[in-house]
């Protein structure tokens, strides 16, 4: 089994709406970001700040790892074959990928994760996001990350950028006594993200960084939008809008597989 979604060739026909959507080139986007003097920033991270579905990829690991019994494993694997046929929603799906974990260690979880970021993660994070998010920093700006994914992944794979875990708004369970429960606290997706986000005190960022439809809600309520590497349901959703792009190197001549489009 693949441990993350693999990235295909471009082969979807582009429609007449998103060929009128202004790619940036990397200076261009950093200029109009710096310019915008944002004090609130926020990036949704897979397929944003780095390529491929880590949500979905740690899932796979855990389950080759050994880390959930057989019956679990059966069971999330059926789950997520009905997410592909559109059988079980998208926030189904994200939350039971965390429920899937309930009965373990915490830490038990948090060093897997820092494990598979290290093997399969930081090797793809976007150089130019990178240093965005570097240059933001220095100038003082509150940097966020919202995302579906669990927060164990996500809080690892945002560290070494300078994203606190207190400023990491993502899929989690509640945890008692160190163990893990099914007890869902939240799914970051779609409408869900603005949501998290109002909840957290930030219902109107300044700019706010995402790569698919399910970023939308998230983008529409900043001040502005900055769709990277976008899937084409958010391509066409950004040409309809105005709002331009940018499209990381690494990430040029593939499309990154998105869920629920």
């Amino acid at each position: 089994m693949e441990l993350d979604t693999p990235p295909t060739r471009i082969g979807y026909r582009v429609s007449a709406t998103q060929m009128n959507a202004t790619k940036w080139a990397a200076g261009e986007f950093q200029r109009r970001v710096l310019e915008s003097r944002p004090k609130v920033a926020v990036f949704d991270c897979d397929g944003t700040l780095w390529s491929g579905d880590s949500g979905y990829g740690f899932m796979v690991w855990t389950l080759e790892q050994g880390l959930v019994s057989r019956s679990t494993s059966d069971w999330i694997d059926t789950r997520y074959r009905g997410y592909l046929a559109g059988s079980v929603s998208e926030i189904q799906i994200c939350g039971e990928m965390v429920q899937m974990y309930a009965g373990l260690h915490e830490d038990e979880l948090r060093n897997a994760a820092a494990r598979y970021l290290n093997l399969f993660v930081r090797p793809r994070i976007f150089a130019e996001m990178t240093a965005l998010i570097a240059t933001l920093r220095e100038t003082g700006t509150e940097l966020w990350a919202v995302s579906s994914t669990n927060k164990w992944v996500v809080s690892e794979g945002v560290r070494d950028l300078g994203i606190p875990e207190q400023r990491v708004l993502a899929a989690e369970v509640v945890v008692k006594d160190g163990i893990i429960t099914s007890e869902l606290i939240a799914v970051p997706t779609d409408e869900a993200k603005a949501v998290a986000l109002e909840r957290a005190g930030r219902p109107r960022p300044d700019a706010v960084f995402g790569n698919s439809i399910h970023d939308l809600a998230m983008l529409e309520i900043a001040a502005r939008a900055f769709p990277v590497n976008p899937s084409p349901a958010l391509l066409e959703a950004a040409a309809k809008r105005g709002w331009g792009y940018f499209r990381p190197q690494a990430a040029e001549g593939t499309e990154a597989a998105v869920g629920g489009e």
